[in-house]
């Protein structure tokens, strides 16, 4: 007991010291690495963590301390926003050898310039316009689509970058270095220095290749993965059931697919919010797709509208590549040849003037067949553009498509299809996947003094603007589908689902969708979404979202029950998809009523058929990984000069030996130094 209380205290010592010593970072976002079948982009430490002495950049001038005259490297800079550029990262990632790492402060608000560190032409590689398709359109050599793209995302660091937020923690890191750090007349600071550590060690590396042999050589029966590919799954329903069970062709079945991205990115591994990117897309077809809940139902439709959600699109169109693949291998519930047309929403938060523009693809238009049917479509568009808020235009024929979900079925055959577009050439999101495109971004936001309870009745301008959009997806989807233009006016998006683009990308999101998705999302946190796709170990929150929220919108109520069934038994799984909803407590009682949604909403897999094909080296699909990692660290603490190390180092060294040679010395005169203290072994008493 007595040992079991002086470990304790011990323990607890120990730990006020540490604490006393060090101050750990607790909102710190790392940028992490990523493989592809080429080579390596990101950031990581060394395997015991950088450190580095504190240093505040104020102004791109200001390098020349960092990089040449401080006398004390490496040093681990602390950058404000505005000094994020693709500039003064160059110049650090070249002068590494005194960079021990960076780390950026991440406004409250959005910078007033634009900011995008992606390329300039996103996914070009692997969309449709190659060599063999066109060469005077491969390499977005007719429009630089992403102009402000300065492909800092696609850049290998050898030194740790995270992102910090602009709080009180914050201000200590400030407040330690100009209390210890600060450069006064061009003199050097003197010691002891305030000095940061982080630690983001990557276990992956060289290419996708490398690691996928590593993680295959692992003999133990806990073998040591060193990296995982970038996957997820798509969600897709269709307005009629459709024979899961049964993959291939379906005779007599002609399926008219509307698509959106569900994924993002930025720099940063956690922090891709995705607003004007993937969110105003997604959101719009949820909203359409419950617009034509009712009228499909009650219609007979010679087409079947299946609405599909891609996962993986930022990294080479992993989901829509996969769903292709899937119908050209007969692993899908349908192959292309029962597909009659495409109808994608992109990027549709930001409408200069509210034009919306119809993307198609020049080169297959060349058929008359598919310009008729194209044809066909953008008139249908602009009839049910009629009456709302809402213009609509056609950029030029030699026009290529922007990035898209679409490409990827043009590259296994010419298909008539339309991407619906805010801008006409270059895009107008000037925060294309970067932590920026936000909801401030897309002027989300409500009165001052506004409770929760009122943001949920409150409607945005946003919201507003994306339900005229949904509204003409809609009622388009419809004839598409073989719906009576008589009907068209009947059709109307509700713009309290449109408001989940608002309830998304903000911390009410999980208040919002418990009162719309009857109380089944019980594990969100209270923070806005992060759409980076993740690995293909796991589903992440928003495919996890989206499915349920689909089934919600396009599903219907079987049956009224306090708690979950044990089992369906009656009902038809290989057409439907059932699930138990907890349901809402209705007015003056606490008691929640759950049911039964049947819908047919279901998964597939958003994996790069690269990864079943054993081909990390493909040019045809994407290959991108994700390295794995130990837990991420930060702290800061104080340094002493490295003089006063030595010292204290050779102080200690000396008073080691010290010890050793007085214990030989008391150790070999033993006997003649406690001999005179010992009583004879014949005494007696």
């Amino acid at each position: 007991m007595f040992l079991h209380t002086c470990v304790s205290l011990n323990c607890v010592r120990c730990n006020s010291v540490e604490k006393k010593i060090y101050v750990h970072l607790n909102y710190k976002i790392p940028c992490v690495r990523l493989l592809n079948a080429t080579h390596q982009i990101g950031c990581q430490s060394s395997l015991s963590g950088n450190v580095g002495v504190l240093h505040v950049l104020e102004s791109e001038e200001n390098l020349d301390w960092v990089l040449r005259s401080g006398p004390n490297p490496p040093y681990m800079v602390i950058l404000e926003y505005r000094l994020f550029t693709r500039s003064i990262m160059m110049k650090l990632k070249n002068g590494s050898g005194r960079v021990a790492g960076v780390a950026v402060v991440a406004p409250n608000t959005n910078p007033a310039a634009g900011f995008s560190p992606h390329n300039t032409c996103p996914n070009e590689n692997t969309g449709v316009y190659t060599e063999k398709y066109d060469p005077t359109m491969a390499h977005c050599n007719v429009t630089v689509w992403n102009p402000l793209g300065n492909g800092l995302s696609y850049e290998e660091f050898d030194f740790p970058i995270f992102s910090l937020k602009d709080d009180n923690e914050t201000q200590v890191i400030r407040q330690c270095y100009y209390d210890h750090n600060h450069v006064v007349n061009g003199s050097a600071p003197q010691y002891p220095l305030c000095a940061m550590q982080l630690y983001s060690h990557m276990s992956a590396v060289t290419d996708t290749a490398t690691c996928m042999r590593r993680n295959d050589i692992n003999f133990s029966l806990n073998p040591d993965m060193v990296c995982d590919p970038l996957g997820d799954f798509n969600v897709w329903a269709s307005t009629r059931p459709i024979n899961n069970t049964a993959k291939g062709h379906k005779n007599g079945e002609s399926v008219v697919i509307a698509a959106a991205r569900l994924d993002s990115r930025s720099f940063f591994f956690d922090i891709a919010p995705g607003a004007e990117s993937g969110v105003s897309g997604f959101v719009t077809l949820l909203a359409a797709a419950h617009a034509l809940r009712n009228v499909t139902q009650e219609a007979h439709l010679n087409r079947t509208i299946l609405y599909t959600f891609f996962q993986g699109e930022t990294f080479d169109y992993i989901g829509s590549s996969r769903m292709v693949y899937d119908m050209e291998k007969n692993q899908f519930a349908v192959d292309l040849d029962n597909v009659h047309s495409v109808l994608e929403i992109g990027q549709v938060g930001l409408r200069p003037n509210s034009t919306l523009w119809f993307h198609s693809d020049p080169v297959s238009r060349r058929n008359n067949s598919v310009n008729e049917e194209v044809n066909e479509l953008i008139k249908k568009l602009r009839a049910a553009a009629t009456g709302l808020n809402v213009s609509v235009e056609e950029p030029g024929f030699s026009q290529p498509l922007p990035p898209s979900s679409f490409q990827r079925f043009l590259r296994a055959r010419p298909i008539p299809g339309v991407v619906i577009e805010d801008h006409k050439s270059a895009f107008t999101n000037r925060f294309y996947e970067s932590m920026y495109d936000n909801g401030e971004y897309l002027n989300i936001s409500y009165p001052p003094n506004m409770t929760p309870e009122e943001q949920l009745e409150h409607i945005t301008d946003t919201a507003r603007a994306l339900t005229e959009v949904a509204t003409m997806v809609a009622r388009a989807l419809y004839a598409q589908a073989g719906g009576a233009e008589s009907q068209l006016s009947s059709i109307n998006a509700d713009p309290q689902i449109v408001r989940l683009s608002d309830s998304y990308l903000w911390s009410n999101r999980f208040i919002f969708i418990d009162n719309i998705c009857c109380s089944f999302l019980i594990t969100f946190k209270f923070l806005p979404a992060n759409l980076y796709v993740g690995v293909a170990v796991q589903q992440s929150e928003p495919t996890y979202l989206v499915q349920h929220l689909l089934a919600n919108l396009t599903g219907s109520n079987r049956f009224i029950s306090p708690s979950p069934p044990r089992i369906f038994s009656c009902f038809l799984p290989q057409l439907y998809y059932y699930f138990w909803v907890q349901g809402a407590a209705p007015p003056n009682s606490t008691e929640r009523q759950g049911f039964c949604v049947r819908s047919t909403v279901r998964l597939s897999k958003a994996l790069s058929p690269a990864f079943d094909l054993h081909q990390y080296t493909s040019t045809d699909y994407s290959t991108w990984t994700e390295s794995r990692w130990k837990p991420i660290t930060g702290r800061i603490f104080l340094v002493a000069s490295h003089d006063l190390e030595m010292l204290t180092l050779g102080v200690g060294i000396g008073i080691l030996l010290t010890s050793l040679l007085l214990t030989y010395f008391f150790s070999s005169k033993a006997e003649i130094l406690f001999s005179s203290g010992r009583e004879p072994a014949t005494a007696t008493y």
